[in-house]
């Protein structure tokens, strides 16, 4: 794990820590080498590390020393850019970070949305890797192509609008200033519009001939900061090819299921995406652990008629460091695992 104590690194330390097929040998960081990882940890939460993970002193990175299956990496940007090559010339790594996300033979992936990507690691060979890079999306854009991909399918999208209110953990331990968060919302976050927008386009994208056609959609958003400990609300507006109406989306949405919940996969949620009927909901207090497993399923409420018979609008609610992070990774890992992609690649 490389960027373990940080606050996504904690997330991922405590959904490895009783995993049924991974086991966590490395903890890799910069400012705590040479501290347990129990007392390395930086982000408060009354989760307690078991005694053997608790135990792993950090190291510092040595990607040719540290022999791992797999490699997680959440570590910010700048650090991503430098080490996650290097760890991918020795190691499968799997990466939270922005730095390649958008490298045209760097698969963008939520695995049940657009796991054919994996085609897109044949590219990756010329970069004479033992390893390779996958990566997982910004946490505001997996909730929402997490639920735009079942409505693309059945009616096909022209656009989309996406207003979100964006929880306070998403910017890290030390993101945001308390006093400036506290009975405020600030309408800005550096860089996430437009990562929404573009990896948007990349998820829903098309794998032909090896290569990636960006979906032709057009993709605007509105990203908002609030007083919110964990959970991504999104307002969402889109417009359609064919003739949609509430009842049918929320059938599409209700019925997606992806290659994750026919393998069941540890990390999997029974349903991906739940459909609520209230019509206050989804809340971040009441919503943000739905699902069978806690925080890897998307809850979608107030679905409703555009301002015609090809337009909806919807809130849904992401878990922005479990299935906006840690687990839409760690569940990745497990597809690549289960489908011997780790050998094939």
């Amino acid at each position: 794990m490389l960027g373990a104590t940080g606050m996504a690194g904690t997330e991922y330390v405590r959904l490895l820590s009783n995993h049924p097929w991974f086991k966590l040998k490395f903890a890799v960081g910069k400012r705590s080498t040479g501290i347990p990882l129990g007392k390395a940890k930086e982000w408060p939460t009354s989760f307690q590390l078991p005694d053997d993970v608790a135990g792993i002193t950090v190291s510092a990175p040595a990607p040719e020393k540290q022999d791992a299956d797999i490699f997680f990496s959440c570590l910010p940007t700048e650090a991503a850019r430098e080490l996650e090559p290097i760890y991918a010339h020795f190691h499968p790594t799997f990466s939270d970070a922005s730095a390649y996300r958008l490298d045209p033979d760097v698969p963008l992936m939520i695995p049940e949305v657009n796991p054919e990507q994996v085609a897109l690691l044949e590219a990756q060979k010329t970069r004479a890797w033992r390893g390779f890079l996958v990566t997982s999306p910004n946490c505001t854009s997996v909730g929402l192509d997490l639920t735009l991909k079942p409505l693309d399918q059945a009616f096909g999208l022209k656009k989309v609008v996406v207003s979100t209110m964006q929880a306070v953990s998403g910017a890290g331990y030390l993101g945001v200033p308390s006093m400036d968060i506290i009975d405020n919302v600030i309408p800005y976050i550096e860089s996430e519009e437009e990562k929404v927008a573009a990896e948007s386009r990349k998820i829903l994208g098309k794998v032909r001939g090896g290569h990636l056609e960006p979906a032709d959609l057009d993709v605007a958003a509105m990203c908002h900061r609030v007083a919110v400990t964990d959970g991504h609300l999104e307002s969402v507006y889109l417009e359609t090819k064919e003739r949609i109406t509430p009842d049918t989306a929320s059938d599409a949405l209700r019925g997606f299921q992806g290659i994750p919940q026919k393998l069941k996969l540890p990390t999997a949620p029974e349903h991906p995406i739940l459909v609520l009927d209230d019509e206050d909901r989804p809340q971040p207090r009441l919503d943000r652990y739905a699902g069978s497993v806690p925080g890897m399923s998307v809850t979608v409420g107030r679905v409703r008629r555009g301002i015609d018979d090809h337009s909806l609008k919807y809130s849904l609610l992401v878990h922005n460091t479990i299935r906006g992070a840690a687990g839409n990774a760690i569940l990745l890992a497990e597809l690549f695992y289960r489908m011997d992609w780790l050998e094939r690649h």
